[in-house]
């Protein structure tokens, strides 16, 4: 028997709110967003809140929203399929050269990262000419693409191939980590780039014409919903399912991209798919919770069902961790998917300084300008706090620290 360790809000008008965040913050902002959210017709049960909670466009980051008969596209938001890889190794930390600077630069080249704005000009963030790796990954996803083209033809003038394999910016990032028995594990944060951005946005905007008359009555035009039936809900799903398939091969081409690198700049020959994890944290599917099919939306949070592993990274510069869920029913099997903000990114730019940030990781090999501050660990809950606080949904198998940390 699960014992209770949530925190459970009765919502006037709409179903209750459980709440796993015991010992954590939790902002104002983001518990309205959340009773919002409880108060649409369609869920199903009641919504599950992880520990790293906050604010966020469209839903709250760290819910899971189960529904029925109905699917909000700005829950899911644009990074769909975002989430994580991680890849253990037979290396372990005396193998790494003693100066890590090499092996990020390797990580670096292999792997385009960040944007370049401006016109006329190639992106850094996306392919001039497809590696072959790429482009056999792009065949698998090529026809599903053609289909939705030809409903949305829009969408064929997105960043799709030229992103796949490719990093993008923010919050995602490839890592070199060690665990407890100082194992050397590879691990990347990246989803659906340019194109599940297009996706998001095309059918969230879809989402808000289809309810022009509704949306006055609606607590967020955010909130704005297809209902199962109508042209667009089929269509959406399909839509979303692709863009995670592409996300979950975008993780897996850079994955392969980071060991061929690491192969370049470390001599000793290594076999890295011992213990491999690829999870979304931002996406939905239909699943079976309490005896019904119901459609789930894990916006910033991870599928925890029973002996399934899970990653839940920290910030760069503090522990991340390998979980394997506990099938918690409470949480719709679900965990958090980090650590959570606590300051926004302008917050974080205005209150620290460029030494702050080489402070923070001073045993990190990565960047540490004034680009990066807002990624800052100080932005972020305590790790230690957000793991304690769901210690009935996973339980940790790897806890690793990063050694190097590639951001764009």
């Amino acid at each position: 028997m699960h014992q209770a360790t949530y925190q459970q809000l009765e919502i006037t008008g709409g179903k209750p709110v459980k709440l796993w965040t015991q010992g954590v913050p939790v902002e104002e902002d983001a518990k309205r967003q959340l009773l919002n959210t409880a108060r649409m017709p369609f869920i199903f049960k009641h919504l599950a809140v992880m520990p790293d909670v906050h604010l966020g466009k469209g839903s709250t980051i760290g819910s899971v929203i189960p529904t029925v008969g109905a699917v909000i596209p700005a829950s899911v938001g644009v990074d769909i399929g975002c989430g994580m890889i991680a890849a253990r190794t037979s290396l372990s930390a005396a193998d790494l050269p003693d100066n890590l600077h090499g092996l990020r630069s390797a990580i670096e080249k292999a792997v385009p990262h960040g944007r370049t704005t401006g016109r006329g000009r190639h992106d850094k963030g996306a392919w001039e000419n497809l590696p072959t790796p790429v482009e056999q990954a792009w065949s698998a996803l090529q026809a599903g693409f053609k289909t939705l083209v030809d409903k949305y033809p829009r969408l064929e003038k997105t960043n799709n191939r030229h992103h796949l394999g490719t990093l993008g910016t923010g919050n995602h990032f490839i890592e070199v980590c060690l665990d407890e028995t100082e194992r050397v594990w590879f691990m990347l944060h990246s989803g659906s780039r340019g194109v599940g951005n297009a996706i998001g946005s095309l059918f969230i905007e879809l989402a808000q014409a289809d309810m022009r008359q509704h949306l006055a009555n609606l607590p967020d035009r955010d909130l704005a919903y297809f209902e199962e039936g109508s042209r667009h809900f089929a269509d959406y799903l399909e839509a979303v399912g692709w863009a995670q398939d592409f996300a979950r091969q975008n993780r897996n081409v850079m994955m392969q991209a980071v060991i061929a690198a690491a192969r370049q700049v470390i001599a000793k020959p290594f076999d890295a798919a011992l213990e491999a994890v690829n999870c979304h944290h931002n996406y939905v599917q239909k699943e079976r919770h309490f005896g019904e099919e119901v459609l789930v939306t894990r916006k910033g949070a991870v599928s925890a069902r029973k002996g399934e592993l899970g990653i839940i990274p920290g910030s760069m510069g503090a522990k991340s961790f390998i979980v394997r869920g506990r099938g918690n029913p409470e949480s719709f099997c679900s965990c958090s998917h980090g650590a959570g903000r606590t300051l926004s990114r302008t917050q974080a730019k205005k209150l620290f300084s460029i030494e702050d940030q080489i402070r923070a990781t001073a045993h990190v090999e990565c960047r540490k300008d004034a680009a990066v501050i807002d990624e800052i660990p100080m932005a972020y809950k305590d790790i230690d706090n957000v793991m304690a606080a769901q210690r009935e949904l996973v339980e940790i198998v790897h806890t690793l620290r990063q050694v190097v940390c590639v951001k764009g």
